[in-house]
């Protein structure tokens, strides 16, 4: 008895196109999360609420003002800190197609496509820093990939981009 449906040679989703084999998503780090921000904005709430009644109280009540306005100045460089935070890329490597997906922090995005044949990686490198660029070229445009890493991080993706797109290239998995 023969199948009707024969199960395809290679891995394809559902659309016919090449299941990725390798994917990433790089997000920007931040050393000071939710909780610890909440901790800080309490601690220098405290500090400029207590300096302030010091200042009322010997009668340069105006100042008492501008450490409100420091509070403000200061919660919102962290707002948008986080804000920028919120940047990411996904990078998708499959034998016929890269896609790269890089979402800003207003959600907007850019995607691109390209044919792992063609592409050609550029790591650029210093000797103190490390690695401190990242680009996919094909066909005269350039992307940039994982701009808000630190060289650690990107020596490593680098490392790991580069052999996704030697599996790509040679055709197999």
């Amino acid at each position: 008895m023969s199948e009707n449906n024969p199960k395809p040679e290679r891995k394809e989703d559902f659309d016919g196109r090449d299941q990725p084999f390798f994917t990433a998503v790089l997000t920007p780090y931040r050393s000071l999360g939710p909780k610890g921000f909440l901790i800080l904005m309490g601690f220098f709430g405290l500090v400029c609420f207590v300096s302030g009644i010091l200042f009322w109280r010997i009668g340069a009540w105006p100042v008492f003002g501008f450490f409100g306005l420091d509070i403000a100045i200061f919660w919102f460089a962290f707002h948008m800190n986080y804000r920028s935070a919120r940047t990411f890329e996904e990078v998708a490597v499959s034998r016929s197609e890269i896609a790269i997906r890089k979402v800003g922090p207003g959600r907007r995005f850019q995607e691109y496509r390209f044919n792992p044949v063609w592409v050609r990686l550029k790591v650029y490198r210093l000797d103190d820093e490390g690695v401190v660029k990242i680009a996919l070229t094909s066909r005269g445009e350039t992307v940039d990939l994982g701009n808000f890493l630190n060289p650690d991080d990107r020596t490593s993706f680098a490392g790991a981009i580069a052999n996704a797109l030697a599996v790509a290239k040679a055709g197999g998995i």
